[in-house]
């Protein structure tokens, strides 16, 4: 909606009645999961789940806020056998 003046200079005061507003905001995905410190994996806890690609039995898990704050964190796992890592939506 542009902006009208009146001569005077002065500015248009919109009519009054309903008024239709569209905002939309561009979400990038990215598919793939950062390890920032290597180390950092060592002070993880050890859970019970089967890894997606070699079915090792154990892998290390940590939880990170990712998306919107009223929705649920990731949860992210690391095999301790082969390193693949996988995240779960909750």
């Amino acid at each position: 909606m542009a902006l009208e003046f009146n001569r005077d200079g002065s500015i248009k005061l919109p009519k009054p009645g309903k008024k239709k507003v569209i905002v939309s905001e561009k979400i990038k995905r990215h598919d793939a999961v950062a390890v920032i410190n290597e180390k950092a994996q060592e002070t993880h806890p050890i859970v019970e789940i089967k890894c997606t690609k070699c079915k090792n039995k154990k892998a290390y898990f940590w939880t990170k806020q990712t998306r919107a704050a009223d929705e649920s964190e990731t949860k992210f796992y690391k095999c301790t056998k082969c390193n693949h890592t996988w995240r779960v939506y909750r």
